[in-house]
């Protein structure tokens, strides 16, 4: 394989392995589908229409992979669930709402490589017997809808969609469908009630898993725009060996979003567990900005739970370690109390209030909340008044407590793991800062605002950008 080459100043760390991301900002490229097929494309899946779907499938399975949307599933496992005898058509979603905060790797492969991704679905949805997928985008992606539609036109009219694709009597469409900018819609079942056009509410589980009963009654496959990609490589590399690539049970790389307080925020492919936070932090993202020192981390997007970077932790043998001797895989991850959930690491330095980022989280989850069940459509409000009333110093001191037993009383009440993305943060920020939590609930904050006792506390409010 020839050498590639990327443009100025968007080269790889030599710390990433791009795979997923092999052609982003790369040199003389663009998401057109004669450059993809120049570079090879196609010729994957016309080597896997020659197999049998059965194969593919425990290709993937032997793979290990494990989905890149947030939940960690096992890809293979979840194409299993589809019930045998089925009758009914089966279909295929490929996720591409990306609406959590902190994460944007989703979008770079569709704005600049397309085609990957749509070779990689329709492997997959000659894998489960689908004979019509969607693409779910959100409308926030304007450009990349208009791509991506090209994208699709252009691979029908080279016979890679449509009626007997390259001659092997599989017959697929793949429709690209917009969302209405709703962050529910990034919860499967949401996602398959607004495409037949009803209000995006969360379906109840059981019975109404996507894989028995999804997309018009039908059996449906959901799987995330890296997962798909993921496939794709898979199907190059063959299951064993892409088992073999990364940490034991998070086979493969993975794309990580910085953003925040860091001096190279931006995108980075590495191998599952092949680095650590510290790595990370400081050396793929050059370190904290001058004069600062890291203060949170918040591993996988908004809802997963912030981790405070001064916390003496314990590794598995029982040796101290810190946040930064983390590997970054979803085993160890989760191992540590949060989750790798989508890949958006969103980094906090010492001149951050805590109160001030969970209250703009709260603002964001008490927008976005669907209003279908009771704890979430009233708690979410209800937690952003409280922090709202602490950095207005109108707080009572027992303000702590109650925002946290309202978080309490959402978690694990709720349709869909919305009411646990909304809560774990509060739950989290108060358990990892609750200090300054406190001390903006002193009542001489309120009452006598312009205090030494009320300016020392104010110094959890933080700087105003």
């Amino acid at each position: 394989m020839s050498k590639i080459n990327y443009l100025p100043g968007k080269e790889p760390h030599p710390s990433e392995t791009r795979r997923i991301f092999r052609n982003v900002d790369r040199e003389g490229y663009n998401p057109s589908i004669e450059c993809f097929i120049e570079d090879g494309g196609y010729k994957l899946l016309a080597d896997a229409l020659k197999k049998q779907p059965s194969e593919i499938i425990d290709e993937v399975k032997k793979s290990g992979l494990r989905g890149r949307g947030g939940a960690g599933f096992p890809t293979g496992v979840k194409w299993t669930f589809i019930p045998r005898g089925n009758t009914k058509p089966v279909y295929l979603i490929c996720n591409c709402d990306e609406s959590e905060p902190g994460t944007f790797k989703d979008r770079f492969v569709v704005h600049q490589d397309p085609h990957q991704l749509i070779e990689g679905m329709i492997i997959s949805c000659f894998a489960v017997g689908a004979h019509f997928g969607v693409v779910y985008m959100r409308e926030e992606f304007p450009e990349a809808a208009k791509i991506m539609q090209k994208a699709l036109d252009d691979a029908k009219s080279k016979n890679f969609l449509g009626k007997d694709i390259l001659g092997s009597g599989f017959d697929l469409e793949i429709i690209l469908h917009r969302g209405a900018g709703a962050y529910i819609c990034g919860e499967e079942t949401s996602l398959i009630n607004s495409i037949e056009g009803l209000r995006p509410y969360p379906r109840i589980k059981p019975p109404f898993f996507p894989a028995a009963i999804g997309l018009y009654g039908c059996p449906t496959i959901v799987n995330n725009v890296e997962s798909l990609c993921q496939v794709r490589q898979v199907m190059e590399m063959g299951g064993e060996v892409f088992a073999q690539t990364g940490a034991p049970r998070s086979p493969g790389t993975r794309i990580i979003g910085v953003s925040g307080d860091v001096k190279r925020p931006g995108y980075y492919e590495v191998v599952s567990g092949s680095i650590t936070f510290g790595e990370l932090l400081n050396d793929l993202c050059g370190g904290p900005k001058e004069g600062r020192s890291f203060k949170a981390i918040i591993p996988g997007g908004s809802s997963s739970k912030v981790m405070r970077c001064d916390a003496q932790l314990k590794a598995a043998n029982g040796s101290p370690m810190s946040v930064f001797d983390i590997a970054l895989d979803l085993d160890s991850i989760a191992a540590h109390g949060s989750m790798s959930g989508s890949g958006g690491v969103i980094v906090m330095d010492d001149s951050r209030s805590m109160p001030k980022v969970l209250n703009n989280l709260n603002r964001f989850y008490a927008w976005e909340s669907c209003g279908q069940c009771t704890p979430c459509r009233e708690g979410n409000p209800w937690m952003l008044k409280l922090t709202n009333r602490m950095l207005s110093g109108n707080a009572a001191p027992g303000d702590v407590d109650l925002l946290k037993d309202v978080a309490d009383q959402i978690c694990g009440k709720t349709v869909c793991a919305f009411g646990e993305a909304c809560a774990w943060p509060t739950q989290a920020f108060i358990a990892k800062f609750r200090e300054e939590f406190v001390a903006l609930t002193e009542p001489i904050n309120a009452l006598k605002p312009h205090s030494d006792e009320a300016r020392a506390a104010r110094q959890f409010l933080g700087r105003e950008d």
